[in-house]
C-alpha cells in the first residue's frame, strides 16, 4: 500500500517560493507507469491538478501554473519536491500529493488513487 506525507512551512509570504516535499512509503517512485502528482484545493472550491512526475522522471504542468510550478524528485530519499513562485494570497489551499499507477499521466484529481493527508498553506503578510 503505497502511502504519501506532505511536509512544508504552512505560512509563506507574498512573492516568495512555496516549498512542500511528498514522502513516498510501500512503493518507489521509479515503479514503472507510476505517476506521481501535486494537487490544491483553495478555500471553497474543488480539487486543482498541478502536475506530476512520471516513473521516468518526465515532468507534466498544468497550463495555467506551468510558469510558476516546479517539480523534481530525489530518488534516493524516494520523496519528490514542489516548488511554487512568487506566490500570492490566491495560492492558499490545502495541498495534496497523490499517484496512481496507469500507462498514461492523468489530469483530474478524480483519477488518482492515493492521497496525502494534505497540508494547509497560507500565504500572507
Amino acid at each position: 500500500q503505497v502511502q504519501l506525507q506532505e511536509s512544508g512551512p504552512g505560512l509563506v509570504k507574498p512573492s516568495q517560493t512555496l516549498s512542500l516535499t511528498c514522502a513516498v512509503s510501500g512503493g518507489s517512485i521509479t515503479t514503472d507507469y507510476y505517476y506521481w502528482s501535486w494537487i490544491r484545493q483553495p478555500p471553497g472550491k474543488g480539487l486543482e491538478w498541478m502536475g506530476a512526475i512520471g516513473y521516468n522522471g518526465v515532468t507534466y504542468y498544468s497550463r495555467s501554473l506551468k510558469s510558476r510550478t516546479s517539480i523534481s524528485r530525489d530518488t534516493s530519499k524516494n520523496q519528490f519536491t514542489l516548488q511554487l513562485t512568487s506566490v500570492t494570497p490566491e495560492d492558499t489551499a490545502v495541498y495534496y500529493c497523490a499517484s496512481r499507477g496507469g500507462r498514461d499521466i492523468a489530469f483530474t484529481p478524480d483519477e488518482y488513487n492515493y492521497w496525502g493527508q494534505g497540508t494547509q498553506v497560507t500565504v500572507s503578510s
